[in-house]
C-alpha cells in the first residue's frame, strides 16, 4: 500500500522532470495540499449539521472535531470519501496551475537550477501556510474500517476497506496514465517533448498546451495520492507530503529519472522495503533501509530500473 502511494505520487514528479526538465521540490507540499483540501471536503460532508462548519473546514484543527467521532470511512461515509478524492485532485490541479503561471512559467527559460530553487521557495511557502491555517498537530481522520483476514502460507493477512480502496484507485489511475501515454494524441506529444523538447516545438507540437496538461495530470495524481495516503494511514499532518518526498525522489531515481513506469516500479520497491525492513531493524531506520536498497540497485544498474528520460 505504501509503495502504491509513492508510485502514484512519483508519476507526477517524473512527468514534471521529463517534460519541464527540473526537479520540483514543492511536489511534496502539493501532496499535503491535496490531502487537506480533500479531507476538509470529507469532514464537511460527513459532519454537516453535527459540528461547527469552521471546525469541519479546518479538518478538526485544535481537536475541535475528530474523524473517528464523525464515523468517517469508506463503508460508513462513502459519498464524503468520493467527494474528498475528487476535490483533492481538482484542488491540487488548480494549485499547480496557479504556481506554474505565477512562478515557474516566468522562469522557464532560466534553466533547471533556477526552477529548482524556486520550487524550494514554493515548498516552504505552501508548507508553512498550511501549518498556519490548519495547525501543526497530527489529527486522526477515520474510524476503524471493517477488515478481512486471509490465511497465506504461514500467517494471516489482514486487509481492510481502506487498503482495498487505495489499491483499486491507485492501480486504476496508473492504468489510465499508461493508456493516455500510449493511445492518445496528447500522450504522444508528451513523449515527444520528453525525448526532445526543441524538436517537438519545431515540428508544431503545442508545447504550452502539453505543459498545461502535464500539470493537470500530475497535479490530479498527486492530490489523489495525498488523500489516499491519509485515508490508508488514518492520520493527517501539515508535513506529511514533505516527509514522503524523499521516498518519492528515491523511487523516481531508482526507476529511472523521467520514466513514468520507472516511478511506479520504484515506488513499489521503496514502499515494500520501508515497510518490510521493520521485521529485522528498528522502525526508526526503515527509511534508511529503503535508501540503502536504492543505492545497491543503482550500483548494479546506474541508469535505474527503466532506463532513459522518457514519459514511457
Amino acid at each position: 500500500m505504501r509503495g502504491l502511494v509513492i508510485g502514484l505520487a512519483g508519476v507526477g514528479l517524473s512527468m514534471t522532470y521529463s517534460i519541464l526538465n527540473f526537479a520540483n521540490f514543492s511536489h511534496g507540499d502539493y501532496i499535503s495540499a491535496g490531502a487537506f483540501s480533500g479531507w476538509a471536503t470529507t469532514y464537511l460532508v460527513a459532519g454537516l449539521g453535527r459540528a461547527d462548519i469552521g471546525s469541519l473546514l479546518l479538518v478538526g484543527a485544535g481537536g475541535s472535531v475528530f474523524g473517528g467521532a464523525l464515523g468517517i470511512g469508506v463503508s460508513t461515509t462513502p459519498l464524503a470519501v468520493v467527494l474528498g478524492v475528487v476535490i483533492a485532485g481538482v484542488g491540487t490541479v488548480l494549485l499547480s496551475l496557479f504556481v506554474d503561471r505565477t512562478v515557474f512559467k516566468p522562469l522557464r527559460n532560466e534553466g533547471g537550477i533556477t526552477l529548482l530553487i524556486a520550487s524550494i521557495g514554493v515548498a516552504f511557502a505552501l508548507r508553512y501556510l498550511m501549518q498556519f491555517v490548519f495547525g501543526s498537530e497530527v489529527r486522526g481522520t477515520t474510524s476503524q474500517p471493517p477488515a478481512y483476514s486471509f490465511y497465506v502460507i504461514d500467517g494471516w493477512l489482514r486487509v481492510n476497506y481502506h487498503d482495498m480502496t487505495l489499491f483499486v484507485i491507485a492501480v486504476g489511475l496508473m492504468l489510465a496514465v499508461h493508456l493516455l501515454l500510449q493511445r492518445s494524441k496528447l500522450g504522444k506529444a508528451m513523449r515527444a517533448m520528453a525525448d526532445n523538447g526543441d524538436l517537438a516545438r519545431i515540428t508544431g507540437i503545442p508545447t504550452e498546451h502539453v505543459v498545461r496538461w502535464t500539470w493537470i495530470i500530475g497535479g490530479a495524481l498527486t492530490g489523489v495520492a495525498g488523500y489516499m495516503f491519509v485515508l490508508w494511514k488514518g492520520t493527517l499532518a501539515f508535513d506529511d507530503g514533505w516527509l514522503l518526498l524523499l521516498l518519492i525522489f528515491a523511487a523516481v531515481i531508482l526507476g529511472g529519472i523521467g520514466s513514468v513506469y520507472g516511478a511506479i516500479a520504484g515506488g513499489i520497491v521503496i514502499g515494500l522495503t520501508a515497510s518490510m525492513a521493520v521485521i529485522w531493524i528498528p522502525s526508526a531506520f526503515a527509511r534508511a533501509a529503503a535508501f540503502v536498497v536504492m543505492i545497491l540497485i543503482l550500483l548494479v544498474r546506474p541508469q535505474g530500473i527503466f532506463a532513459g528520460r522518457s514519459t514511457a
